[in-house]
């Protein structure tokens, strides 16, 4: 299976994730192949404030986004007035939250870095988060 298939997958797994708990949630066209997709999903619930989310998943035990990624997206987040949220999962972990306005994400230089180890102290599961 190829990476973009494995990304499309985790993000479908997502979706029904959020339905579960009784959001809507839909893919952004394009997540991933264009500057133009700053986010992989959107999703909302009556009475809860919407978020953008950035969706990543590892079978290693570090993740690494490029800077330029995470201010674009925290930018488009911002013009639509969306909470931003980083959303990992490392093989055999299930999905982790992470808000990349609070320092959840550790800086590397060219990349911000979410680890497993950080993803644990910091990530919060579904009902945790939201």
């Amino acid at each position: 299976m190829s990476n973009k298939a494995k990304g499309s997958k985790a993000e479908r797994e997502l979706v029904r994730l959020f339905t579960e708990h009784g959001w809507r949630a839909v893919r952004v066209a394009g997540s991933g192949m264009h500057e133009d997709s700053p986010c992989d999903l959107i999703a909302g619930k009556k009475g809860k404030k919407g978020c953008t989310i950035e969706a990543k998943s590892s079978k290693k035990s570090r993740i690494y986004i490029t800077k330029a990624q995470i201010e674009d997206f925290i930018v488009f987040s911002d013009m639509i007035g969306l909470k931003p949220v980083i959303a990992v999962r490392f093989n055999r972990e299930g999905w982790l939250f992470l808000d990349p306005l609070k320092r959840h994400l550790e800086d590397s230089g060219k990349y911000w870095v979410v680890s497993l180890e950080r993803a644990r102290k910091k990530g919060k599961r579904f009902g945790q988060f939201f």
